[in-house]
């Protein structure tokens, strides 16, 4: 008996489409997210078990979360701080909770988002560094965990695409000059790796289905692969993350 944690990139936002883009705050989906929201909502096998939604307090993943997942009996959802994205820029910083409220009503339960997650300055826990973003990781799976409890509940997550590397430590496929392997709307599932619940780090591994959904015939990393991937890939897309070393 154990948790499914299904972790989620946001459908296409507007600052998806061009730099230029980068610039706006707390960006809308686009019409083709929304699609993809969808064909998310129609794909996904698992609807029937999920017990609880959780998403990054950004209006692109809080949006993702209601079209492709949502339903009366799973609401509210809870938006969680530490799953927001990685950078300072103005697409990647949040809006506040009267914003948030207007747009989402009781559908978003915004209990864990403390009243400084837009500030991501020196010293902050969102501080765009990898010491901070590798803290705020491991919060990011404790908190997950604790949401799903000790049975075999499904839990959805939706997050960012440069986050879910820090979240996962899966930094496979990463494209030259790109900041992450995870397509918009792109699902993945995850176990913890130590069911007792023990273990301070709240690793995850991906589930085999997970892995075969992907179409990926190769064996899964080992833990030594997986570091060393690490090592090399954190330091090639520090800039284009916008991540201080």
């Amino acid at each position: 008996m154990a948790p499914t944690i299904h972790l989620v990139r946001h459908a296409q936002g507007v600052h998806n489409l061009c730099v230029e883009n980068e610039a706006i705050r707390d960006p809308d989906l686009t019409p083709l997210g929304e699609q993809q929201c969808a064909a998310l909502r129609a794909s996904f096998p698992h609807h029937a078990r999920v017990a609880r939604l959780v998403a990054s307090p950004l209006r692109r993943t809080l949006s993702t979360c209601v079209a492709a997942f949502g339903a009366p009996a799973l609401y509210p959802l809870a938006a969680l701080d530490v799953l927001q994205e990685v950078s300072d820029a103005p697409c990647d910083l949040g809006s506040g909770p009267e914003r948030l409220r207007a747009e989402f009503g009781d559908r978003v339960d915004l209990a864990r988002v403390r009243p400084g997650w837009t500030d991501k300055g020196e010293g902050s826990v969102f501080e765009p560094t990898l010491e901070a973003l590798t803290a705020r990781a491991r919060e990011a799976r404790r908190a997950l965990r604790e949401i799903a409890g000790s049975g075999d509940h499904h839990v959805v997550a939706v997050s960012h695409g440069g986050f879910l590397h820090f979240v996962t430590d899966d930094w496979q496929g990463i494209p030259a000059g790109g900041a992450t392997g995870w397509a918009n709307c792109e699902c993945r599932s995850y176990h913890f790796v130590d069911p007792t619940g023990a273990d301070e780090d709240a690793a995850l591994v991906e589930t085999e289905e997970s892995w075969r959904r992907r179409r990926l015939t190769q064996k899964p990393p080992s833990a030594l692969e997986q570091r060393e991937l690490r090592a090399a890939l954190q330091r090639r897309i520090i800039p284009t993350l916008k991540v201080k070393a």
